[in-house]
């Protein structure tokens, strides 16, 4: 070593332990001074850089949740609008269905009254023939049982002609009571 850097050492090392040589504080603010340089014109702006794109992406990506979260929000509009419109159409249905199925019980009554009404009036036909029937035939008997007695009181009485002609209207009008 040379005797300058001895000196140096030795003038330096009497003064004070903390504080470092002048050399040594100008060559650590020479290479700071290189290293600050070097980190703000090369590190610096391409950590700038960095920083910048990655807040760009994340502002590119908000935009893209917000925008997506507002077509969600859109939909799921849409959707409980579809819902309630087929809410009240299913009620529209079964108001309507719940109308048809009471004009279709009220047609099936009046069919089933005008019906029975047609079968009451058929079956009064069928009683009224039978009892026209009846009355017929029983005309027709009383008329023969009236010439039997007739021949009978004819046999029995030629001679009262009144009388037996009493006896005839008497039993004519005790069958016509009792036919009706």
């Amino acid at each position: 070593m040379t005797p300058a850097i001895f000196e140096t050492m030795r003038t330096s090392a009497a003064a004070n332990p903390l504080v470092p040589a002048t050399a040594d504080l100008i060559w650590s603010a020479v290479v700071f001074t290189i290293l600050l340089v070097f980190f703000w014109f090369k590190v610096l702006p391409n950590f700038k850089k960095n920083i910048d794109a990655r807040t760009e992406a994340i502002e590119g990506r908000l935009a893209l949740a917000e925008k997506a979260q507002a077509e969600a929000a859109a939909k799921t509009a849409n959707i409980e609008a579809e819902q309630a419109e087929a809410r009240a159409e299913a009620a529209q249905i079964r108001e309507s269905a719940r109308a048809e199925g009471a004009a279709i019980l009220a047609e099936l009554k009046e069919q089933a009254s005008i019906e029975a009404a047609r079968m009451t009036e058929t079956a009064k036909k069928q009683i009224e023939a039978e009892r026209q029937s009846a009355i017929i035939s029983l005309r027709a008997e009383v008329g023969s049982l009236a010439i039997d007695l007739a021949s009978a009181v004819v046999q029995n009485n030629l001679k009262e002609d009144k009388s037996a002609s009493a006896i005839v209207d008497g039993f004519l009008a005790d069958l016509e009571e009792n036919s009706k």
